[in-house]
């Protein structure tokens, strides 16, 4: 990058710093030390293949934890964009100034309401009837937890280096046991024991669509739902019903356009690694499309999978009106009523 953005991406990576010192602590141990692990490879600049140097990994890990303990107090700061100072949460103004200049930044509020932030080159961005989408490549400020997509209204910010990192840990985690599952069963379309760096690279580019599918669902429920639903959520964060509200919206999302176009294409691995990343809590919730996955797997038919394709549409619809329901009778004192409601609402 260019000396005059050198302000810019210091600014950015503090507030990523700043995040992860907040947050960081919020996954188990496990979690934690392989993401660790990947973030100082995407900081030295090491390759998947690269064996990290052991003593510098903890050298490492011991100093950023040591430097998160001085900062996790400190506001977020305002970025320094063309001569003005932009809240790092506007999005749009500050992408009006960087997209013309080949750069793509975004801001906001992941699970658990934490909050990330990136700055990166920007691949291609297209405006469609319903949203904006903006594709990046190599990312110059990042955080720990790095979100490979997120919808921001009506934008779309899809991270194609953090999708191609996110998928490459997933291969790592499955190469511990190798279990015959959703995630091996995705693998299987690429020759990653032959060639790993191009299986990973046609991985990404077939998952691509399919992160863009459940974001433009995102944008849909998010017209659909509107701004109370935020504010629910705002109201209970880093709890059990802010899992289950999360993962609500998300299956309304995969159920408007991620579920009918993959049950539809002939793309396999796309809709084999759809049903490995889904949560814990949406499979809760879902058992039935888990039994659809099932009869696919076994008999080689989609139909169980496409049958659900109405209904779920409709069932997820009328339980968020419900929910929001709900929060309207008590925007103080929701959260039991609600988890009862979702809890008795499993499809």
């Amino acid at each position: 990058m260019q000396d005059r953005l050198q302000p810019l991406l210091t600014t950015v990576q503090r507030n990523c710093h700043i995040s992860d010192a907040r947050h960081a602590g919020d996954y188990t141990l496990c979690i934690y030390l392989l993401k660790m692990r990947e973030y100082f490879r995407w900081e030295k600049g090491y390759t998947f293949h690269d064996n990290l140097p052991e003593g510098d990994v903890g050298d490492w890990l011991k100093e950023r934890e040591l430097f998160w303990q001085t900062i996790e107090d400190e506001p977020f700061a305002d970025l320094p964009v063309g001569g003005d100072r932009i809240d790092p949460f506007d999005n749009e103004a500050i992408n009006a100034a960087l997209n013309p200049h080949g750069l793509v930044y975004s801001g906001g509020l992941g699970n658990k309401c934490t909050p990330h932030f990136f700055l990166g080159k920007l691949e291609h961005h297209e405006s469609r009837p319903d949203c904006r989408v903006l594709v990046s490549v190599d990312e110059y400020a990042r955080d720990l937890t790095a979100p490979p997509a997120m919808a921001l209204g009506d934008t779309i910010f899809i991270r194609r280096e953090s999708l191609r990192r996110m998928i490459w840990e997933r291969v790592e985690e499955w190469r511990w046991n190798k279990l015959e599952n959703a995630m091996g069963r995705a693998l299987r379309s690429f020759n990653f024991e032959i060639n790993p760096e191009d299986a990973l690279d046609q991985m990404t580019d077939t998952v691509l669509d399919s992160v863009l599918l459940h974001e433009k669902g995102e944008v849909l429920a998010g017209k659909r739902l509107g701004p109370e639903w935020e504010q629910m959520l705002a109201s209970v964060p880093r709890s059990k019903t802010e899992i289950m509200i999360r993962a609500v919206r998300d299956l309304l999302a995969d159920s408007l356009t991620t579920l009918p176009a993959l049950a539809d294409s002939d793309n396999d691995a796309s809709l084999h690694f759809f049903f490995a990343n889904l949560t814990g809590m949406q499979k809760y919730l879902f058992p039935a499309l888990r039994q659809g996955y099932e009869s696919w797997t076994m008999h080689g038919s989609r139909q169980a999978i496409e049958d659900l394709v109405p209904a779920s549409q409709t069932h997820w619809n009328s339980l968020a009106d419900r929910m929001l329901e709900v929060y309207r009778s008590d925007p103080d004192d929701f959260g039991e009523p609600l988890q009862n409601l979702i809890e008795n609402s499993k499809f």
